[in-house]
């Protein structure tokens, strides 16, 4: 295994180079398409980083959108999840609508990461019902 130092900085590069190809990657993809971005099983080569790291990291990373402004919380999610479990993590994705919304054009959701039951990326937004739960546990997993 990397040194702390190179391994942090195979992380950000891997981190940096992923936040700029998922946009079109999963452009036009369907859901289950885009959730391959969130792996439920992966390889660890990140254990040893901390999750305050990771999640600082993609938050940094995601900071200036050019693609997907408009689907921001999808991006930092997928990633959020995608490098927990890359370093070792148990995350969960879980995603939300707002009720209110359900009657309009378009319907407003959003998606956020926990670890641990608590949320670390995003979090659920005031009067969002949660929909589903990506887990790779599938007793913890759930779609309403």
């Amino acid at each position: 295994m990397a040194d702390g130092r190179l391994l942090r900085a195979l992380f950000r590069c891997h981190l940096w180079a992923s936040a700029r190809l998922m946009p079109v990657l999963i452009a036009g993809r369907s859901f289950e398409g885009v959730l391959k971005w969130a792996p439920l099983a992966s390889s660890t080569p990140y254990r040893g980083l901390p999750a305050a790291y990771i999640v600082a990291r993609v938050s940094r990373a995601v900071r200036h959108p050019w693609l997907m402004r408009d689907r921001r919380c999808l991006r930092e999610g997928l990633l959020g999840h995608r490098f927990l479990r890359l370093a070792g993590f148990d995350p969960e994705l879980r995603f939300g609508v707002d009720p209110k919304s359900l009657q309009t054009p378009r319907v407003s959701a959003h998606c956020w990461v926990c670890l641990d039951g608590r949320p670390v990326v995003s979090d659920s937004l005031p009067g969002m019902v949660e929909i589903y739960r990506h887990h790779a546990d599938a007793s913890k997993g759930r779609a309403a």
